[in-house]
């Protein structure tokens, strides 16, 4: 439930970080994703796919879809966000469009996901922060998240950093043979 480097902003400044200008916090660094980072973004959802509900599919996106995408969101101007932890890839954070229509093209949903070898690290708090600071930047009015209820991880690192709890839909999604309740929380960035 929820983004690819754009090269430049519409003003033709870029918006995104290099690795020459990655933002480092501690041992952490936040950089725009490459090619060379997708087969960990990739391994990371076929996990959350087959083993979590953070991801409401049946079966993973194959590697090469992701090539794709990640040429996609650079064109719509969407951010794919790593996390550089001693030389590893230790996650991703994106943003993109919450629903198609115009209207809602000032408003996005964010995704965060870390390999478990780094939880505890402060990786998921880094990179949200920057996706904030990115969506604030490109002039974005609000970031959903959409969480399944019972990710409580989730659901706390997003409360941390100010979003509210906004509804809770009772039964909305399906996987692993049972209902799911889903959390839309809401953080304005104006």
């Amino acid at each position: 439930m929820g983004a690819i480097e754009p090269a430049e902003a519409p003003n033709g400044s870029s918006t995104m970080p290099d690795m020459a200008t990655a933002r480092a916090t501690g041992d952490v660094a936040v950089r725009a994703a490459q090619q060379d980072d997708l087969d960990v973004v990739h391994a990371l959802h076929v996990d959350a796919v087959l083993h979590s509900t953070a991801i409401w599919r049946d079966e993973p996106l194959p590697r090469t879809w992701f090539d794709a995408w990640l040429v996609e969101r650079a064109a719509g101007g969407f951010p794919v966000l790593v996390a550089e932890v001693e030389g590893a890839t230790a996650g991703y954070a994106t943003y993109g469009p919450w629903h198609q229509n115009p209207g809602y093209r000032h408003t996005v949903e964010d995704s965060v996901y870390v390999r478990p070898e780094f939880h505890g690290r402060g990786v998921a708090s880094r990179l949200m922060t920057a996706l904030v600071a990115h969506a604030r930047e490109d002039g974005r009015h609000v970031m959903l998240a959409d969480i399944a209820a019972e990710n409580a991880a989730s659901i706390r690192l997003h409360e941390r950093l100010g979003f509210e709890r906004m509804a809770v839909l009772p039964e909305v999604g399906r996987k692993f043979d049972r209902w799911l309740d889903l959390v839309i929380m809401r953080l304005p960035l104006v």
